[in-house]
């Protein structure tokens, strides 16, 4: 039993030893100078351009057309719950917003990026 404390001991004390000696990550002399990750840098095109502008405008353009069709789908929507009276919902209203929802998730999905 004395030696497994003993052991316990010296494991506590190597490690507080080891923890003291950590190379401070503020010191110049100590940090990493490695190149960073292939996916940190901005990758250029063939045309010169930033490849992650080019994704960003493309999303843009994406997001601008599906808020268009989402406008579209909502007004027709909007149309055949007037058209169909006050106590009538019909299928397509339902599949319109089954449309509509997935329309949004996929709008909100590319502005999150």
């Amino acid at each position: 039993m004395g030696d497994s404390r003993r052991t316990v001991f010296l494991a506590l004390l190597a490690s507080a030893a080891l923890r003291g000696q950590a190379p401070d990550p503020q010191d110049p002399q100590h940090r990493n100078n490695f190149p960073p990750h292939p996916g940190e840098g901005d990758v250029k095109l063939p045309n010169g351009k930033s490849q992650k502008d080019a994704i960003a405008k493309q999303n843009h353009e994406q997001a601008l057309k599906d808020a268009q069709t989402l406008v579209d789908l909502a007004q027709q929507l909007k149309d055949d719950i007037d058209r169909a009276g006050q106590y009538v919902v019909p299928v397509s209203a339902l599949k319109k917003t089954e449309e509509v929802e997935k329309l949004a998730k996929r709008i909100r999905g590319r502005l999150r990026t």
